[in-house]
């Protein structure tokens, strides 16, 4: 017998009870899956999703986070399919559903966070081992901000070449938020387009190059150090910054080591 589910959208999606065939479209979602001990349940990932490595190794690819291949992901026969609103392109999400039941997740702040390993921990049946997460993560982020990072303004940036960075409602904003700093960019659309020149006027303290979506470089560095020359510059680790579910039980530690 079937009963309904509400995602985090507020789509209602009709479940066949605990899902045995999932096919994960976002890496950091695919994770949490793992963690959840979901081996045998899980049929089908994104060739993006890099965690754990096993997986990554072994699962079936139904395409990229944006390219998703139908025929692959109807050929596991999939009973969910779990997806979000920022990672997934909407027309894809919705001939999806032709397929299975889509369940998506929609992430803005640490707290969504929780509330998305909540409820797919109910959806798969591994509440006890969700609850585990979600109290290590309030435990950890109850440690934030970091006293030596409170109202610094920082840039976060994920591309160059186009420069692009991260603005306000994006979980990046928000982990920075927490971490204690002033976002140059808080007043900024999610991720605006700057040049140079803009980016010296806005006179960050520290410049953040991320390792991910673009792979920010040692030589990066240098090219921004020329038009940046008071500004602390580093490479840090994009996952740590923007992959929500359970990659964020690294993440408060990893934030201490880099900014102590």
């Amino acid at each position: 017998m079937s009963y309904p589910v509400q995602d985090m959208m507020g789509q209602e999606l009709r479940l066949e009870g605990i899902p045995s065939r999932i096919v994960s479209l976002v890496p950091s979602q695919t994770e949490l899956l793992y963690d959840l001990g979901l081996e045998e349940e899980v049929v089908g990932i994104t060739k993006f999703c890099i965690h754990p490595e096993a997986w990554f190794r072994s699962k079936a690819r139904v395409g990229g986070t944006k390219t998703v291949h139908f025929d692959r992901v109807q050929a596991l026969q999939p009973d969910l399919i779990i997806a979000n609103k920022e990672e997934n392109v909407q027309d894809q999400v919705e001939a999806l559903r032709t397929i299975a039941p889509v369940w998506v997740s929609d992430i803005r702040s640490p707290e969504d966070n929780l509330e998305m390993i909540r409820q797919i921990g109910l959806l798969t049946g591994t509440s006890p081992k969700a609850e585990v997460i979600i109290q290590q993560l309030q435990s950890d982020f109850a440690t934030l901000p970091l006293a030596n990072c409170l109202g610094r303004k920082v840039a976060y940036l994920i591309w160059y070449n186009p420069i692009m960075a991260a603005g306000n409602d994006t979980f990046i904003h928000e982990v920075l938020s927490r971490i204690g700093f002033e976002n140059v960019l808080k007043n900024a659309p999610r991720y605006p387009e700057l040049d140079m020149e803009a980016l010296q006027q806005l006179q960050p303290e520290l410049l953040l190059l991320s390792s991910e979506p673009f792979p920010f470089a040692e030589k990066h560095i240098k090219i921004f150090q020329e038009h940046l020359p008071e500004t602390t510059i580093m490479l840090v680790d994009g996952e740590l910054f923007s992959w929500y579910g359970s990659r964020m039980l690294h993440a408060v530690t990893y934030f201490n080591e880099l900014f102590i």
